[in-house]
């Protein structure tokens, strides 16, 4: 399957991107289509040959919308401008007449000016509806020859209605808040899409490239995987890559939400976006636009809403039914109190945008709030599943740990004093490229101990390493044999306590002892202590791991474990908890925990250390190696789902008092026009909540 995306203008509300949808769902060679509000697009999905671009345009046209084609805007950058000045005035003056006829008319329906709406002429009144309204008829006019029904077209019903009965001043005041309700959706959902422009506005638009011993200023999509790019004091990094020369203090706020600036090396890996604050570095392009890290989180925002929770599908089928419900309660209401007044504000009070709204808005606002703090979400359904997550499964190595060794016992046997053993085993080691190597020469600099010449340094993958120090021969090696009883026992402890053992030589006798271990995170107990105060009954450490090591880690952290598993055991131990009617997440970051991070309910990447294959199984990803995110990601999901309810209730009750006042008579057209937009903005208002963070 392959994708292209066309830019939509015009879409204000949840009607218009199923409007939009269906239209490009009816082009030749869609298998699907996806559109999004909040970014303002529709992404197309095809198998072999992509749709005809005149086609798509064509049927959003015909949908009523703008499509913009190769950077064209098709419809209105095309009008005249005689034209779209001649809208303008009509639109200006049709609201600056509404206006006053509201004014005049609610004075009148409260006993304040009686008698005078009859001074002004009918066709005032009706210049005033055609003015203010002809845009809207013109749409529900469109889409009632397709056979649909839009929001607009039970207010316009409502419309026709008070001319009939010639209630004028009330048509043309109707149709005035038939336009403020247009301008507070678009309102609502510009607000929304302030996130994704937000975001879009921190993409580096040009890198400096150098190519043959030249610099070149070349714009971002000229830039090439492979390329080298530089990056001076102040400038943006244009692109993800890796540093081979140079070093470099650099804030990745807009990646990883760290606060303190990083610094990088020769061998870092860097991200587009971030800025470079001091030092100058040269990087090796890896990832470039839509491919880099923070391409993909543009996108995550930008598809946030087409994502849909469960909650969010049951508040689309509603809306759904719900127009031609609140049309056979307008006609009851004509038929049972004979009332035309009383039936066009039932059918003018209904607004169904705003349960379409209730989920997606707060949806984007959650993701991109989880964003600027370093948290991935792909999408709005996983933050639903998250509030209903009780069991957690955590890998070891590099997810509850930091993946690098640390010394922990130095064990001198006979007459070798510690200094002493340390240096030697750290001169042997010192150009090992094993992490426990690294972590011995790193202990014996820490010491302050002086590292001596090694000659003859041989490293033998799953033995251990030798080399030359002076006059003596070193070897420290796992491979523990010929040893006494009183040695066996002490390497026999240390291993129960979950720590790797090398035994030090020299010239063929055993010298020392050196144990190691994979050194927790610092924030990991309390983090977990947190989410089982928040309702994850199970948490579950999984690893292939040796079990001394496994269970001295899990004791620690309190939680259950299993280890010596293979990728395929995780994915099975997975499986079974969700057969069990489990709702089961998993955070891992290697290569063995990618099957288990796309079978599980929620898969959680550690994404700054994690694999990329990792990543992309994962659901969601942590771009900062801290743990307090894990229990802030769970937080999110509980903030975001209660907005929703609240949204969902807030409308419904909105709606239900709505309409009973307005069938029973009490709230007049006017008034009901008026009405129909307030839940929008208290959708807006609630919503917006979510966009701070902790």
């Amino acid at each position: 399957m392959k994708t292209l995306d066309v830019r939509i203008k015009g879409m204000d509300c949840a009607d218009c991107t199923a409007h939009v949808k269906k239209a490009i769902q009816s082009v030749p060679d869609v298998e699907y289509v996806d559109v999004f509000l909040g970014a303002e697009k529709a992404r197309i999905t095809y198998t072999w040959t992509p749709p005809d671009l005149s086609l798509v345009e064509s049927a959003v046209k015909s949908a009523g919308y703008e499509a913009i084609i190769d950077g064209k805007e098709v419809t209105q950058d095309a009008q005249p401008q005689r034209q779209i000045s001649a809208n303008k005035f009509l639109i200006t003056f049709g609201l600056i007449i509404g206006l006053v006829l509201f004014v005049t008319v609610t004075g009148e329906w409260l006993g304040l000016f009686d008698q005078v709406t009859n001074i002004v002429p009918w066709y005032i009144w009706l210049a005033g509806v055609i003015a203010g309204g002809w845009p809207i008829f013109v749409n529900v006019a469109r889409a009632a020859m397709k056979g649909q029904i839009i929001s607009h077209s039970l207010m316009t019903v409502g419309v026709i209605a008070a001319i009939a009965v010639g209630e004028w001043p009330t048509a043309a005041v109707v149709v005035l808040f038939m336009r403020v309700g247009d301008f507070v959706e678009g309102f609502t959902t510009g607000k929304a899409r302030s996130a994704v422009r937000n975001l879009t506005e921190l993409a580096p638009r040009k890198a400096t490239v150098l190519k043959n011993g030249q610099e070149e200023i070349l714009s971002i999509e000229e830039v090439k995987e492979g390329d080298l790019v530089i990056v001076r004091p102040g400038e943006s990094i244009p692109v993800d890559g890796e540093v081979i020369s140079g070093s470099a203090s650099i804030d990745q706020a807009a990646i990883s939400g760290e606060s303190m600036p990083v610094e990088v090396e020769q061998g870092a890996r860097v991200f587009a976006a971030s800025i470079l604050i001091t030092g100058m570095i040269v990087t090796k392009v890896t990832a470039v636009g839509m491919q880099s890290t923070f391409g993909k989180v543009i996108q995550l925002v930008e598809e946030a809403e087409a994502n849909r929770a469960d909650v969010q599908r049951t508040a689309d089928k509603f809306a759904g039914y719900y127009l031609p419900i609140v049309a056979g309660i307008a006609l009851l209401t004509y038929l049972l109190r004979n009332d035309p007044l009383a039936a066009a504000a039932t059918l003018v009070v209904a607004c169904s945008c705003s349960f379409a709204l209730a989920t997606p808005i707060a949806m984007l606002a959650s993701v991109g709030s989880a964003a600027r703090q370093g948290i991935l979400i792909k999408g709005g359904k996983h933050i639903e599943t998250l509030e209903k997550i009780n069991t957690l499964f955590v890998d070891k190595t590099g997810t509850l740990t930091l993946g690098k060794p640390k010394i922990m016992d130095v064990i001198p046997l006979g007459k070798i004093k510690a200094d002493e053993l340390i240096q030697l085993a750290a001169s042997a080691e010192r150009y090992s490229e094993h992490p426990l190597g690294k972590a011995i020469v790193l202990f014996a600099e820490n010491r302050s101990i002086r590292l001596l010449e090694a000659k003859d340094f041989q490293s033998r993958p799953g033995v251990g390493v030798e080399a030359r120090i002076g006059k003596n021969k070193v070897t420290i090696t796992n491979k523990i044999n010929g040893i006494s009883q009183e040695i066996e026992n002490k390497i026999e402890e240390l291993s129960n306590e979950g720590k790797t053992i090398f035994l030090v030589q020299v010239n063929g006798k055993a010298a020392g002892i050196i144990s190691a271990e994979d050194e927790p995170r610092k924030d990991v107990k309390q983090a977990l202590d947190l989410l089982k105060k928040n309702g994850i009954e199970r948490i579950v450490l999984i690893s292939g791991d040796r079990e001394p090591v496994v269970r001295k880690l899990a004791n620690e952290l309190e939680i259950d474990f299993h280890a010596e598993l293979s990728p395929e055991d995780k994915h099975i131990l997975l499986h079974n908890a969700e057969s069990r009617g489990e709702v089961v997440a998993m955070i891992g970051d290697g290569i063995n925990d990618a099957p288990a991070l796309a079978s599980a309910d929620v898969g959680i990447a550690m994404g700054k250390t994690g694999s990329q294959i990792a990543i992309e199984a994962a659901h969601i990803t942590l771009m900062r190696e801290d743990w307090s995110l894990v229990p802030e990601l769970f937080d999110i999901s509980k903030r975001a789902m209660k907005v929703v309810r609240m949204n969902i209730l807030f409308t419904g009750l909105y709606n239900l008092i709505g309409l009973s006042l307005a069938a029973f008579g009490i709230l007049p057209p006017v008034l009901a026009a008026a009405a129909q937009s307030l839940p929008d903005v208290g959708i807006l208002v609630n919503s917006s909540r979510l966009i701070k963070t902790k």
